[in-house]
């Protein structure tokens, strides 16, 4: 790791190398998107905590190395999980707020001088779709 780094109450997974930091309160569904989008071709990188780390112009997202490979299903338990080591930040999804209008203006979340595109996911039908292919292909705008 660099020396610029932070630890984040939130859920990451990554498709080719792409990541998405899913945040919002507890309760608020992070490890439910992440099973979501793993059942969708995503890998597990992080559950409920996932550290950032700068490197040059990039965010890279890991595990702490206590829960790496580990996931909560609620109601069900901890389960194991095929994972990633790291992968670069593409996105960060929060489930505490919702898109106000269909097409909303882009809009960006800052971490370690880093921006970064940010999504409002909260109750949003469709969001674990439309995430894979945001971090497959990108956005257009």
């Amino acid at each position: 790791m660099t020396d610029e780094h932070r630890t984040v109450h939130g859920s990451s997974v990554s498709i080719s190398g792409r990541a998405a930091l899913i945040v919002g309160p507890s309760g608020s569904g992070k490890s439910a998107l992440a099973l979501d989008l793993m059942s969708r071709g995503a890998v597990l990188i992080s559950d409920d905590r996932t550290v950032m780390s700068r490197r040059g112009n990039d965010l890279v997202v890991t595990a702490p190395s206590a829960i790496a490979g580990m996931i909560e299903a609620r109601g069900i338990g901890i389960l194991n999980a095929e994972y990633e080591e790291s992968a670069t930040l593409a996105v960060v999804v929060d489930l505490s707020s919702r898109a106000e209008v269909r097409l909303p203006p882009r809009k960006i979340v800052e971490y370690l001088g880093v921006d970064v595109d940010l999504v409002s996911g909260g109750d949003v039908p469709g969001v674990a779709a439309a995430i894979v292919q945001l971090l497959k292909h990108g956005r257009s705008d």
